[in-house]
């Protein structure tokens, strides 16, 4: 992680940025990449993710922080949180459009071999991860977004407890319980 300095003149950029200064976005950037860079590989190599590189993975989720008409990140934590939150949702979007294609799409036919060869079982585990983290966030949402932000994320407890407000320990013990739900929800389909 950076200095405090660093975490600091991030915080202030993302404030300029917030409130218009779009010189902010270019002085922003080459500080949050190499970091978003890291992250972006860590989740690819946790799904074992194959089709899309870290590159890929952070330019689409950098293009759509920057489409977003109000950012509301409240510092560099809460900004690391949303850059993790839409690394997630590129990576459910290209599941379901790899998916897609393998329905159809317009793409020649392949043998049954090729396509297992083609689809790693974690597609399959990354939208259910998906759709566990939704419904959690119809009965939680606070526990749902610090799970997010741990392991979508990689965030620390004390940057989480920062976006959330809450204590260090809280978050502890929300990562614990959401966790356990999580693996519940897995295992049954359903809690």
């Amino acid at each position: 992680m950076r200095t405090n300095s660093a975490q600091g003149q991030v915080t202030q950029l993302l404030q300029r940025w917030k409130n218009g200064d779009a010189a902010a976005l270019a002085d922003l950037t080459p500080l949050v990449y190499a970091e978003l860079r890291t992250l972006a590989r860590s989740r690819l190599a946790a799904e074992r993710r194959q089709g899309i590189s870290p590159t890929e993975l952070v330019h689409e989720a950098f293009i759509r922080l920057v489409r977003a008409q109000q950012p509301e990140w409240a510092n560099r934590a809460h900004f690391y949180y949303i850059a993790s939150r839409l690394m997630r949702q590129v990576l459910v979007d290209f599941v379901r459009e790899t998916n897609a294609q393998k329905r159809g799409g317009g793409v020649e036919a392949l043998s049954l071999d090729a396509i297992y060869e083609r689809a790693p079982a974690a597609d399959a585990k990354l939208l259910q991860i998906h759709e566990a983290l939704n419904a959690l966030g119809e009965i939680d949402e606070r526990k749902s977004r610090i799970l997010e932000m741990r392991y979508f994320g990689g965030m620390t407890a004390e940057e989480i407890a920062s976006v959330e407000g809450v204590a260090p320990v809280t978050v502890t013990r929300d990562v614990r319980a959401a966790t356990a739900w999580l693996r519940a929800w897995m295992r049954e389909g359903a809690v």
